[in-house]
């Protein structure tokens, strides 16, 4: 986490909070890492030293037209800051900033398959047994994990997975320096 990023998702919470748009401004920001993530274009924007501030401020006005005006702010404070490429970073570190002030977390849920309502429903109450908070889920599938799940919320994780168990039995038997001669 960049010292940088945090104090300015500390900024924008803080002023989110005294505008009541926290919940809008989260919605930016969620906006702003799955474009991020899914257009090299935009990362080459935010992180290029070669494109000239004007065109980012305007790039990301256009790609984020239905932003807040605390968004536009923070484009514009970390332009002119010549900090913009710590947009991504300040954008994460807005998301769990605002998930600490509302008592909610992310459950990263591996599986092999999609999960279904019913499990959800049941991992969200697993959750909550666990840490006491709500939280949502995020659903990463992963066919090489063969069956089972990998369970990730905050700090913990729980493998419950095949692949894990299978890797445990080859290791048990690797170790095993017992053979039996019959």
């Amino acid at each position: 986490m960049s010292r940088a990023a945090i104090r300015y998702a500390k900024a924008i919470l803080s002023l989110a909070q005294d505008q009541k748009a926290t919940d809008n401004v989260q919605k930016d920001m969620s906006n702003i890492l799955a474009a991020v993530d899914q257009s090299d274009e935009l990362k080459m924007l935010l992180v290029s030293p070669v494109i000239k501030m004007d065109i980012k401020r305007e790039s990301l006005r256009k790609v984020f037209a239905s932003a807040t005006s605390i968004t536009y702010g923070l484009f514009d404070i970390l332009i002119d800051n010549k900090r913009i490429a710590l947009l991504e970073k300040v954008a994460k570190d807005y998301i769990t900033l605002y998930d600490q002030l509302n008592n909610t977390q992310v459950a990263k849920v591996t599986t092999a398959v999609p999960l279904d309502d019913t499990l959800k429903t049941k991992v969200l109450a697993k959750v909550k047994e666990l840490t006491g908070n709500e939280a949502t889920i995020e659903n990463i599938v992963d066919e090489s994990i063969i069956g089972g799940f990998v369970l990730r919320v905050g700090d913990l994780q729980y493998n419950a997975s095949i692949a894990n168990k299978l890797a445990g039995l080859k290791r048990e038997l690797s170790n095993n320096t017992y053979v039996s001669k019959i």
